[in-house]
């Protein structure tokens, strides 16, 4: 129908910066998110810092967490959102090193229970499932959120991933 707005869909996005001022850098992305129409942040884990996962070695620890939107974007027009802020906030992915250090990280997680599988964008995210940066704060806004395509709780995910690592990979960010 011509001018009906599209529904509300809820949507998770991993969040990681390691350069700058992080914890600014993150609180800056959710608010240039919740200013964009259609799209309203409703959820935000707490910080955790982490130790990179692949990249060069020797740069600087991550702050990880997610955030939980409703958005009335269709995924494409997310993923376009998000590479926006990011750039905007001072990234340029033509000149990172993969895995390298950054000052913004924003991914799509999930989408509602869509899966996608496209030359642009894959979701569910595709390593999510295996990373505890992502899960233990997906697990805090989440817990009870399936993985479309695995069929278990986030929580559960986190708990499976830790007892399989046998330890933790990660601890919670100081205070400033």
């Amino acid at each position: 129908m011509k001018g009906r707005k599209a529904a509300w869909s809820a949507a998770y996005i991993g969040i990681g910066a390691n350069l700058g001022d992080r914890r600014r850098t993150i609180r800056q992305a959710i608010g240039m998110l919740n200013r964009t129409p259609g799209v309203r942040a409703i959820g935000v884990s707490r910080l955790i810092e982490t130790e990179p996962v692949g990249g060069p070695k020797r740069q600087p620890m991550f702050l990880n967490g997610a955030a939980k939107i409703l958005t009335r974007l269709e995924p494409g027009e997310l993923l376009d959102l998000l590479l926006d802020v990011e750039r905007r906030l001072g990234r340029d992915r033509s000149r990172e090193v993969r895995n390298g250090p950054r000052p913004i990280d924003l991914d799509l997680l999930l989408y509602g229970s869509r899966v996608l599988r496209g030359r642009r964008l894959t979701v569910p995210h595709p390593r999510m499932h295996l990373r505890m940066f992502v899960l233990k704060p997906m697990s805090e806004i989440a817990p009870r959120v399936r993985h479309p395509l695995i069929g278990i709780t986030m929580a559960s995910l986190a708990a499976r991933l830790a007892a399989k690592v046998g330890r933790r990979l990660e601890r919670k960010a100081r205070p400033r």
